[in-house]
C-alpha cells in the first residue's frame, strides 16, 4: 500500500512534471532533476493535486479557516484544496486570492473570497518556493487587509537546498516570517521512491545524492 507521498511522487513522473536529466536552474546551477509544475493543466490534474494537498493540510493538522493563493499560480491550487477538503474530508474551508492591482469599484480591495477578519487563522497554499519571494509578496497584503494569523504555508515539493545562505528557503521563511511550511513531498522522499522502487529512475541517483551534498540542507 502506498503512502500518499509515494502516490504524489508516481502522479509527478507520469504527468511529466517531475523529470531527471540534467537541467540548468534560474539560479545557474546544474542540476539532474527538474520539477515543472506548468505541465498541470487538465480537470482530472487538478482536481488530483487538491487531494494531495489536503491530505498534507489534514497530515501536518494545519489550523486554518480560511487557504489564501497567491496571484497566479496559488489560485488554482486553493480552490482545488479548499474543494478536495470539503468534499472528502468533512472539512470546509473558506479561500480567497490576490488581486494584481486593488479593485477600486464594486466592493473594491484587494482579495477575492472569503473576506479576512483580524485574528482569522489562514494557511497560504503555493506550487513550490525556491527563494520565498512568493511569500514575501503576498504576506504585506495579507497584513494590510487583516491582522491575521498566518499558521502555514503548504507547497508540493521542498527541493531541501540552499537559499542565498547556508539555510534552505524553508527554514528561511520560519526564521524571517515565523511561518511553517509544510511540503507534500521532499526530495529525500522522491530519492528515497527512487531507491525503493516506487519510480523509476536508480540510474540518476548518484548525480541525486551529489548534488544534495554539494547544495542540500
Amino acid at each position: 500500500m502506498l503512502t500518499y507521498k509515494q502516490r504524489f511522487i508516481q502522479f509527478m513522473v507520469e504527468n511529466e512534471v517531475l523529470l531527471f536529466g540534467d537541467f540548468t536552474l534560474k539560479s545557474g546551477r546544474k542540476a539532474p532533476y527538474f520539477i515543472n509544475a506548468g505541465k498541470y493543466r487538465t480537470g482530472s490534474q487538478i482536481a488530483a493535486l487538491g487531494e494531495y494537498y489536503a491530505e498534507c493540510f489534514l497530515e501536518h493538522k494545519v489550523d486554518a479557516k480560511t487557504l489564501i493563493g497567491p496571484a497566479y499560480k496559488g489560485i488554482p491550487l486553493a480552490v482545488a484544496t479548499a474543494i478536495a477538503l470539503a468534499k472528502n474530508h468533512g472539512a470546509d474551508v473558506g479561500f480567497c486570492f490576490d488581486r494584481k492591482e486593488v479593485k477600486d469599484h464594486g466592493e473594491g480591495g484587494m482579495f477575492v473570497g472569503q473576506a479576512l477578519q483580524k485574528g482569522d487563522k489562514v494557511a497560504i497554499i503555493e506550487d513550490v518556493m525556491t527563494s520565498g519571494k512568493a511569500l514575501r509578496e503576498v504576506l504585506p497584503k495579507i497584513k494590510a487587509e487583516a491582522e491575521v494569523d498566518v499558521t502555514a504555508m503548504i507547497i508540493s515539493v521542498d527541493r531541501q537546498e540552499k537559499g542565498t545562505g547556508e539555510k534552505s528557503a524553508v527554514q528561511e521563511a520560519f526564521e524571517e516570517f515565523g511561518v511553517k511550511v509544510y511540503s507534500i513531498v521532499t526530495v529525500e522522499d522522491i530519492i528515497a521512491a527512487i531507491e525503493e522502487g516506487v519510480i523509476a529512475g536508480k540510474e540518476h541517483l548518484a548525480a541525486m545524492r551529489a548534488y544534495r551534498k554539494q547544495y542540500g540542507v
